[in-house]
């Protein structure tokens, strides 16, 4: 039976992997901080995330990362592998957050809820730095950036606090990237 607690955790990793499209880094920091202060409760076997090595860890990846998307031709770089990244990292956060429910619907879920909203987050995110640097030279990089980092570090915090709007606002995004595709791409004959 599926249970309110199922369905926010469910609302959680979802809004996480969207964080995750942004930022890798971030909402495993936030998991691993929401977990260290006992705000939510991870399965059994993903416990580790909330230990103290796993926040400072996290923490010193987490400001590497931000600081790293500042510096021109590395943000581009790390664009390039941010998309594997998030999707491997958006299918662990929903798997480490999904209560109550058997093994294969958690990892089915995983890959194609978590993964999957992840990597459609990245990719969107990895073209609009492509643009942003072809249409400005990579001046308007850092404004990106900046705007990527903010969304990811609310994101995460909505998903630990009001799953439920997180969820609304990744619906949102979603719709946003959907509507972007179908502007960009080619007319076909």
């Amino acid at each position: 039976m599926i249970t309110t607690e199922t369905i926010l955790s469910i609302f959680l990793g979802i809004g996480l992997s969207a964080s995750v499209g942004f930022r890798v880094f971030v909402p495993l920091f936030a998991l691993s901080l929401a977990s260290y202060f006992n705000v939510w409760e991870l399965n059994e076997s993903w416990q580790w995330i909330g230990s103290l090595t796993a926040v400072v860890t996290l923490g010193v990846a987490t400001l590497v990362e931000i600081f790293a998307y500042y510096i021109p031709y590395v943000d581009n770089a790390l664009d390039s592998i941010a998309i594997p990244l998030a999707a491997i990292a958006g299918t662990a956060v929903m798997v480490s957050t999904v209560a109550d429910l058997s093994p294969v619907i958690t990892w089915a879920l995983a890959i194609i809820a978590g993964g999957g909203t992840a990597a459609a987050v990245a990719g969107s995110s990895g073209a609009t730095r492509l643009a942003s640097t072809a249409s400005t030279g990579g001046i308007a990089n850092p404004v990106v950036s900046t705007i990527e980092t903010g969304t990811s570090v609310v994101m995460s915090v909505l998903s630990i606090f009001i799953p439920v709007i997180a969820f609304i606002f990744v619906i949102v995004i979603l719709y946003l990237i959907y509507r972007l595709y179908k502007k960009i791409r080619p007319s076909q004959p």
